[in-house]
């Protein structure tokens, strides 16, 4: 493949198929997602009926059981290596989604362990672990429900989790890390071990565990479900998104390493309209007089594809953008204009949640019902 997809980087213009192929992964076809509408009232969230959520690993089997009258729990994560851009908060958008839907208890790691053991991002652990506490501000601020979900840093909770980890750990040797990962003999221990607990949270309750989370997450949910059957536990289902296109192209995926590719949810107004006039790929022609002639390819611009996954909701009017854009009615200023709209009240809103979630951080960590049980669960 001319193009690379792991845990830690990716790069090139992937092609989601052959990454389907590669994984090993299933299509989410047309047949599995009107399955999926019985049990929703009301459309499917935007993300999944226009493909952003796009493969999946037994979500079939998690449907056929909810038909049974067996429910599921939802499980997914944040790496706190910096500030959170837009791409990070898709997938718990959909998360919280899922969560109203099916009434789930929903688990959020964030793994301030990982980022400080990863060679490439030389941050000191005090580093990660304060970007874990400003991370749960942005993920509190997507609206989840306070008493069923439970947000923890692997190095506050490791106590909890340390004994499930050991039985995990003995089950899995070197060659299997090393196949999925590609792991080296420089890697550190602290870097080989860390699979197990993220693994962990997919055993916190005797149900089906369902993960959304990017296709590049997936080879953690492999090695779950080599070793789930040994341990008497159910194997993890996966919901897998896309990456949110970078600013600057098709190619990869944003990076907070490299402001010219996101959106911050910290940038301002004025920062916005900057980066997406300066940054944001256009599918336009080089002149007016060219565009209004040739038109438009949608397909290859940014502006335009953020539209279409996360800020127009609406079929209808995303129909319409496509169809001026392609014809040439729409310029590209004009495209970019619609979504600096968009994105500025998006962000407008979350940074007021995000004052707000200042005062909820103790009933996600400690006090909410699901809070409640699991710390409680340590002292057994």
């Amino acid at each position: 493949m001319n193009f690379k997809v792991t845990p830690w980087e990716v790069e090139g213009k992937i092609d989601y198929d052959k990454l389907i192929e590669f994984f090993g992964v299933n299509k989410i076809d047309e047949t599995l997602l009107e399955q999926f509408k019985r049990f929703v009232k009301g459309d499917l969230h935007v993300l999944l009926r226009r493909g952003y959520f796009f493969a999946h690993r037994d979500l079939d089997r998690v449907l056929n059981d909810l038909k049974n009258g067996k429910k599921f729990f939802l499980y997914t994560g944040r790496g706190p290596s910096g500030p959170m851009h837009i791409g990070h908060l898709v997938p718990f958008i959909f998360t919280k989604w899922l969560q109203e839907k099916f009434d789930a208890n929903v688990y959020i790691e964030l793994t301030d362990d990982e980022k400080f053991l990863e060679p490439k991002r030389k941050l000191s652990l005090e580093e990660t672990r304060k970007w874990a506490h400003e991370n749960i501000l942005d993920i509190i601020a997507v609206g989840f429900d306070p008493e069923k979900t439970f947000i923890f840093q692997d190095t506050e909770y490791i106590r909890h989790m340390y004994p499930l980890a050991l039985k995990i750990a003995k089950k899995i040797n070197f060659s299997q890390v090393k196949a999925v990962f590609g792991f080296k003999n420089e890697t550190n221990v602290g870097l080989i071990f860390f699979p197990v607990l993220q693994m962990v949270p997919t055993f916190f309750e005797d149900k089906n565990c369902l993960i959304p989370a990017a296709i590049d997450q997936d080879p953690y949910w492999r090695l779950q479900r080599d070793i789930a059957d040994s341990l008497g536990k159910s194997k993890s289902s996966q919901i897998h998104s896309k990456f949110l296109p970078p600013l600057t192209g098709l190619e990869g995926k944003m990076s907070a390493s490299k402001p010219e590719t996101a959106v911050y949810l910290t940038d301002d107004e004025k920062t916005v309209k900057e980066k997406i006039y300066k940054y944001a790929f256009s599918g336009g022609q080089p002149t007016v007089e060219e565009h209004r002639k040739l038109g438009g390819n949608p397909d290859i611009d940014v502006s335009f594809q953020w539209l279409r996954f996360l800020f127009e909701e609406d079929d209808k009017k995303i129909k319409k953008i496509e169809e001026d854009y392609r014809s040439g009615r729409l310029l590209t200023g004009e495209l970019k204009d619609i979504l600096i709209e968009k994105l500025n009240n998006f962000l407008i809103n979350h940074r007021q949640r995000r004052e707000k979630a200042k005062e909820l951080v103790n009933i996600f960590k400690y006090e909410g019902r699901l809070a409640r049980e699991m710390w409680n669960k340590i002292f057994e």
